[in-house]
């Protein structure tokens, strides 16, 4: 497999990009907000299965692993008591890993959790004293998980009883939040770690791109809106083996990523959320979709005519035009076709450079056109990361994969205002939102994602 790059071929990747509608559930909606954050109107109405954001990357610390990382409830705000945060106990939370490129997951990761919640009539604290380790009689609510392993050849439990890291209540209740998470991370059998608990918002963005684009003349930047939010993450750390098509990660280094959560009803498990690629769900899936969206599979994306009408003819570039007066590039964006649906890889069309397709992996089959995040395990982590990605040469970037302090925002505006075709970045559009990374600094170990805060996010 050829593994070098045409790095000016690859300019301007990274846009969000692919419509999925079904021929179901096409349902009418009010606007959404951000990054995967209340992407859709039934979800925004149900915080603990949303999924706000995917990361997939080669550990930088671990090079010969892959992290995976999945991110839920969003706009927590630190001092959201009594009762603060938890995952549902009715729902089953799965990162979802296809190595072959049929659109169908080859490895399920499942997450569960149950209740334990000794407060009873007693209290409404959800601790009672300063918590110094997850075994605490302080803390009186917590939750455990079960994790396993799901494959064509059976299932097999890797975690069973992990505790999740509690909400962080506060410097009085938990004085050494550090060591809580230490705690909660779980090492896996064969190798890896698993992790599962509250984490701060690691996205970083000004929303007023939802104000006509940064307020129709790029005046509304330079706020960070996540700024002080908390989420809860579910991580892994495994070998690229794992993960890789037949175990083997040097013939097969391409993966494709995406997380779902299934939650009970009376007709079973039924699949609410889904995510791969940032900003799919909210800027081009048009509102009376965006349900129809979170319902759907990948495999079967390419099944429906507007998944290529909304990847060649996107709504972004026409609104860059009639606001800011930036020409819209040329119809039909096969680029995008090749960035979205079937990953970018010589053989797939206008692109010609090999990145991060499954065709690339030597035992790939046929593949499936289909929207999820793909990640070329064999590309090194950068020495230097650039929060352009692949759009400033940094090739392990997004849309290879996605790392935490990947800029999707600015990357996603200039592809899609025509940077991808034409080689170079829109000038007028170069500042971006003026939002350039995230108020913490990352961990460099697992889970890498930075401490929840425990600051209210009103505070002067």
């Amino acid at each position: 497999m050829e593994h070098r790059i045409n790095r000016r071929a690859l300019i301007g990747l990274g846009v969000a990009g692919v419509l999925v509608a079904s021929s179901f559930s096409l349902l009418k909606a009010a606007p959404s907000t951000a990054s995967s954050h209340r992407e859709a109107p039934m979800i925004a109405g149900d915080p603990r299965n949303d999924n706000t954001d995917v990361y997939a990357f080669v550990s930088p610390d671990k090079a010969e692993t892959v992290t995976l990382l999945a991110n839920f409830i969003p706009f927590e705000e630190p001092n959201g008591g009594p009762n603060f945060y938890q995952f549902d106990t009715n729902s089953h939370y799965n990162v979802k890993i296809d190595s072959d490129g049929d659109g169908l997951p080859n490895i399920v990761y499942q997450w569960t959790f149950r209740d334990e919640d000794r407060r009873g009539t007693d209290t409404f604290l959800y601790d009672n004293g300063p918590v110094t380790s997850l075994g605490d009689e302080n803390l009186l609510f917590r939750q455990r998980y079960t994790l396993k392993r799901i494959t064509s050849g059976g299932v097999r439990t890797l975690v069973q009883n992990g505790i999740v890291a509690p909400s962080n209540t506060g410097p009085a209740s938990m004085p050494d939040y550090a060591t809580l998470r230490a705690q909660s991370i779980k090492d896996l059998p064969g190798g890896g770690k698993a992790f599962a608990g509250q984490s701060d918002e690691a996205f970083f963005a000004d929303l007023r791109v939802f104000d006509l684009l940064y307020g129709g003349n790029l005046s509304e930047v330079g706020q960070d809106t996540f700024k002080g939010y908390n989420v809860h993450t579910l991580a892994l750390q495994v070998p690229k083996d794992e993960v890789a098509l037949k175990g083997d990660a040097t013939r097969n280094p391409v993966i494709g990523v995406w997380s779902t959560v299934d939650k009970w009803s009376p007709r079973g498990y039924v699949q609410v959320s889904r995510l791969g690629q940032p900003l799919v769900n909210e800027v081009v899936v048009p509102a009376g979709l965006k349900d129809a969206f979170n319902a759907l599979s990948p495999n079967k994306d390419a099944d429906v005519p507007a998944v290529v009408k909304r990847v060649t003819d996107p709504e972004l570039p026409r609104l860059l035009e009639a606001i800011y007066g930036l020409k819209a590039p040329k119809t039909p964006r096969q680029d995008l076709v090749e960035i979205f649906l079937t990953g970018i890889a010589k053989a797939n069309g206008p692109i010609k450079a090999d990145l991060n397709s499954q065709i690339l992996n030597k035992d790939a089959g046929r593949l499936r056109p289909s929207e999820m995040l793909r990640l070329n395990m064999a590309i090194p982590p950068a020495a230097t990361p650039n929060r352009l990605g692949v759009l400033a040469g940094d090739l392990q970037g997004f849309p290879n994969g996605r790392r935490l302090g990947d800029d999707v925002i600015d990357i996603a505006i200039q592809a899609m205002a025509g940077a991808a075709q034409t080689g170079k970045l829109v000038d007028a559009l170069a500042t971006g939102d003026k939002v350039n990374g995230n108020d913490k600094p990352f961990d460099t170990r697992f889970p890498y994602i930075p401490l929840p805060g425990n600051t209210s996010v009103n505070a002067s």
